[in-house]
């Protein structure tokens, strides 16, 4: 594995407030760095991970804001729920955002996480300054994906391993990127597990499939400042944008990180970084 430089070892030195709230019966974790004077600023993750995929990240936005990254439910060390959909995990972002500070929160949300802040933007708008989805590729689903999603999502079917080397080798991001950095890699992947009377498994609860898409019809305008930011090589092509700025209004800023896939934390983090840091000082 390659040495993780400075910036790296910096930020995930930075250990986060670990706090929990209690949000329509499920009990919600999040991390927190920063003065709690800061203008609050809430990290969303994909689908099927958790609030640590930010760790190397939200650092570097804390100097004068406080940063907020919570496992949505279903997700990390916040509970599962029966069922799960966009609006509710939108209010869940609004609730760790007001439990941190009275002041209006910036929402940034990677691929499924993105479908949140835009849900969030569309239903809370006046709460909100502001919201990025990024690399989220809204779009309609096949027939097959949906069929895929179904069965992957079958509570039954949970995967347990023997050991945590096992299954820590068993890490894979979806897509499949070799570019992505393994260090980066290796530290996400620590906390995406836990150790059961059955085994170790990952943390997830396979149901999240079922809620991780949007639409473009379920897009609409909204009372806060919305904008793009996709990776080059990412899920959410050059036509999909497009799709969504049009739904949007026409109007909506897109930034493209060059070289940078679908996990832009994970293969292109300091380009991200850079990139977040100026939509915050918009």
């Amino acid at each position: 594995m390659k040495v993780a430089p400075e910036w790296f070892s910096w930020a995930v030195a930075h250990t986060p407030r670990i706090e929990r709230i209690g949000v329509e019966g499920a009990s919600i974790h999040y991390r927190v760095w920063g003065s709690r004077d800061g203008a609050p600023v809430v990290l969303v993750h994909g689908g099927a991970a958790h609030g640590g995929w930010w760790d190397h990240i939200a650092p570097h936005l804390a100097t004068e804001h406080r940063v907020i990254a919570l496992d949505l439910s279903g997700h990390g060390d916040s509970d599962h729920r029966d069922a799960y959909d966009l609006e509710t995990w939108a209010r869940e972002v609004l609730a760790v955002a007001a439990a941190e500070s009275p002041l209006p929160p910036v929402i940034y949300g990677h691929s499924m996480g993105g479908f949140v802040a835009l849900t969030a933007a569309r239903e809370h708008g006046d709460h909100i300054r502001g919201v990025v989805a990024i690399d989220s590729p809204v779009r309609r689903v096949s027939p097959e994906s949906g069929m895929w999603r179904a069965q992957r999502a079958n509570p039954d079917a949970i995967m347990h391993y023997a050991g945590r080397d096992e299954i820590l080798a068993r890490f894979r991001t979806v897509p499949e990127d070799p570019a992505c950095l393994d260090f980066v890699l290796a530290h996400v992947a620590a906390d995406s597990i836990i150790k059961t009377e059955s085994g170790w498994r990952w943390k997830f609860d396979p149901r999240v499939f079922l809620s991780a898409t949007m639409q473009p019809e379920d897009l609409a305008g909204a009372a806060c400042d919305v904008a793009l930011l996709r990776g080059e090589r990412g899920m959410a092509t050059h036509d999909i944008t497009e799709i969504v700025r049009e739904r949007l209004g026409g109007t909506v800023p897109v930034t493209v990180i060059p070289d940078a896939g679908h996990h832009i934390m994970l293969d292109q983090p300091v380009a991200l970084i850079a990139a977040l840091q100026t939509l915050l000082g918009q």
